[in-house]
């Protein structure tokens, strides 16, 4: 969404680079080109002149002029500048101290209400609460159809007591939806659900009827939040569509939707700092499970091309499997030997925590390796696992006895051609030989630092067999007390590298979970 914008300012940055000092020319050349990312991006006008008077008037002030690099200093004031349009703090949902928690969706048609409702209530249930939808979209045809699909596949339940309109049923008068509100919240009370979800009705464009309808639904219900639905591509129009809804329902919070398509995403920094209200959520696909919790920080750093490594650790630790990674450290810890079996596990893992590109595009300046992740097909990794799969058991545990004759047969039962399958397997075998070297003998490219454990007697192997120094002095008492001090300090090194000591870590058994990250990874990062 953000790309073009991240490359002009990454752009625009980039000249600041080495200069000691920054000039008020400089200030007003980089603020300029700011201005024109920002009108590009197609971000309101009174914003961006808001947003670039603040960071002009910051950048000629004090903190960069007395900053030692201040080139940085200007991506710092920028970034802080960033987070405080888009709203500043991470804003979370105002739970109902007494009875359901009621949350109402408003937007125009189109935006994506009815399927960011079983995104929610999906989201909802995952945090441990138990969510109900109620359709009170009884306008568009077949709106209440899709909500109770959406709700099926987020095994959620829908209170939908009216049919709504129908494309066979246009002419025939739609139900009343306040009462339908009304009635779901008390049946969501009787049923001891903690949160309600109202689906509210859309139209092409703002109008009076659809205003009155959603003011009626809000003094009806009474609703602990009012969520507006945007769409994160309508443009240089969504301040206006914005401003309206807030006049007319007065929301609390705003969701982006759409927010992983290719438009310049102005939306998302303007309507948040015209409205002054906070942009809570953000929908990133099409998928149920493509939504999340957004954090204006984040965001600016995924903007300012610096990634965004909190929310893929909380993506990591979403979906891996514990007990995988705990079998996966003792292995290791065991200096066991890494099998394709071990191989297909830890990419099942990686399938479970969802998009490649997505997760690859967090990390910071992926924004100058773009055109290659746009490139790279997601089902390469159904190839490989195909390839795998495609083995016997015992070639899994011993690739080494997959000769030409297997070759061909995994080929074939895979549907790729031999050569995929022959770099696969050469992949593997240096991927093994490089975590076996690990386990071994500690982190390659780090003498002296012990490794996982079963490391320490690889240190202290080569420790005493280390050619000895000869004493420096020719004097025969003095090189014998030089000789006794060399041995007593290798004495104290071997004793300071214990048998499971692993990082430093002095002493007892090592306990993989005092790592988190993901222990399948630890290896390859350590190519």
């Amino acid at each position: 969404m953000f790309n073009s914008l991240s490359d002009r300012l990454t752009a625009t940055f980039k000249n600041l680079r080495g200069k000691g000092r920054l000039t008020e020319a400089d200030v007003d050349a980089t603020v300029r080109e700011i201005r024109r990312a920002l009108l590009d991006a197609d971000v309101a006008v009174p914003v961006v002149r808001e947003f670039t008077g603040r960071v002009r008037e910051r950048a000629l002030g004090a903190e960069v002029s007395a900053a030692l690099n201040p080139s940085q200093q200007i991506v710092k004031i920028v970034n802080e500048e960033l987070q405080e349009i888009l709203g500043g703090e991470t804003r979370r949902i105002r739970l109902a101290k007494n009875g359901p928690t009621i949350i109402m969706l408003a937007g125009l048609q189109g935006a994506g209400k009815t399927t960011l409702a079983g995104k929610l209530s999906k989201w909802l249930k995952a945090q441990g609460h138990s969510p109900m939808l109620v359709a009170c979209d009884l306008q568009r045809p077949n709106a209440v159809t899709q909500l109770q699909v959406v709700g099926q596949r987020a095994n959620v339940p829908v209170f939908a007591p009216h049919p709504g309109a129908t494309s066979t049923e246009l002419d025939q008068p739609a139900g009343d939806p306040v009462a339908v509100a009304r009635a779901g919240v008390e049946e969501a009370r009787q049923k001891l659900h903690d949160v309600v979800i109202v689906d509210t009705a859309g139209r092409l464009g703002v109008d009076a009827d659809m205003m009155e309808q959603a003011r009626q639904i809000r003094r009806a219900i009474v609703p602990n939040e009012v969520l507006f639905v945007i769409d994160s591509m309508i443009g240089q129009d969504a301040v206006n569509t914005a401003l309206a809804f807030d006049e007319g329902v007065n929301f609390t919070g705003i969701v982006l939707s759409k927010l992983d398509g290719d438009a310049r995403g102005g939306a998302a920094l303007s309507v948040a700092s015209v409205t002054g209200k906070p942009v809570m959520f953000a929908s990133t696909g099409e998928g149920l499970d493509d939504f999340e919790l957004f954090h204006p920080d984040r965001m600016a750093s995924r903007i300012l091309d610096m990634g965004d490594i909190l929310t893929l650790i909380e993506q990591a630790e979403k979906a891996w499997d514990k007990d995988e990674a705990a079998r996966m450290a003792k292995k290791f810890a065991d200096q066991e030997d890494f099998t394709l079996e071990d191989f297909l596990a830890q990419m099942q893992q990686i399938r479970n925590m969802g998009s490649m590109k997505k997760m690859l595009m967090m990390m910071p300046g992926a924004q100058n390796i773009r055109q290659q992740l746009e490139q790279f097909d997601e089902r390469e990794i159904d190839r490989v696992e195909a390839i795998v799969r495609s083995m016997t058991p015992h070639e899994r545990l011993a690739p080494k006895i997959i000769n030409g004759s297997r070759r061909a047969r995994i080929a074939r039962g895979s549907g790729v051609h031999v050569s995929e399958v022959n770099g696969l397997l050469e992949r593997f075998a240096q991927a093994q030989k490089m975590m076996k070297k690990m386990a071994q003998g500690g982190m390659p490219g780090m003498p002296g630092m012990p490794g996982l454990p079963g490391a320490g007697g690889g240190a202290r192997k080569n420790a005493k067999n280390a050619p000895k120094k000869k004493p420096k002095s020719g004097n025969p008492a003095k090189a014998a007390q030089e000789r006794k001090e060399a041995e007593a300090r290798r004495a104290n090194a071997a004793k300071a590298l214990p048998t499971g000591a692993a990082f430093g870590q002095q002493g007892g058994d090592f306990d993989p979970s005092q790592l988190n990250l993901p222990k399948g990874f630890d290896k390859f990062l350590g190519k």
